[in-house]
């Protein structure tokens, strides 16, 4: 179950986000105004020439002039910001994309804005709590639930934990292997029955 990479900004309590974070403004770059940008995205490929972003939380219109790629992020250029005076102003800023322009994930693909706040259920019926984070390492990704005490559980984002995510009943089924939580979790759980 694979989760992209693209962070909300808005309120998830009330539905879909209406911008996702794709990049970090880190500096001017060069003698025409172009910015060295971190990623926060999986799809560098749909920042290109002529696409609209948006800076800050403001979220001032910016359109892309140039692109191109160093190290581990990008070199924007955007129409409009010609100096390296005039790109200092956006320096530590915020990249954003608008929902309405991103394509749907894969089937069993998932954005990082859709599983936040689902109820994870184990799939004898226990509720464990509710996503609360995702991050990802290198071999899979790792779903952080929280229970109602706030303890924290990591599951693994893999087929034989993740059963099935229902966005439209906000709800994800697992199955939880051994030593997935630690024994104090289950006993407080037992004893709270009886």
């Amino acid at each position: 179950m694979p989760v992209k990479k693209e962070r909300p900004a808005g309120s998830l309590k009330t539905g879909e986000p209406v911008f996702l974070a794709v990049g970090k403004i880190r500096r001017p770059h060069g003698v025409h105004g172009d910015l060295l940008v971190e990623l926060l995205t999986d799809f560098p490929e749909r920042l290109v020439e002529g696409k609209v972003v948006y800076q800050g939380e403001k979220h001032r219109e910016l359109k892309i002039r140039s692109k191109r790629t160093h190290l581990s992020g990008l070199i924007l250029g955007f129409e409009g910001i010609n100096t390296p005076e005039e790109a200092g102003q956006f320096r530590n800023q915020i990249l954003y994309v608008s929902t309405r322009d991103i394509p749907q994930p894969a089937e069993g693909e998932y954005f990082f804005h859709q599983l936040i706040d689902l109820l994870v259920v184990e799939d004898s019926g226990n509720e464990l709590g509710t996503l609360t984070d995702v991050f990802k390492t290198g071999a899979n990704d790792v779903y952080v639930v929280t229970d109602s005490t706030g303890r924290e559980i990591l599951l693994p984002a893999i087929k034989d934990v993740v059963k099935s995510i229902d966005l439209k009943k906000h709800r994800m089924v697992v199955h939880l292997l051994p030593g997935l939580v630690p024994p104090a979790t289950r006993v407080d759980a037992d004893e709270s029955d009886g």
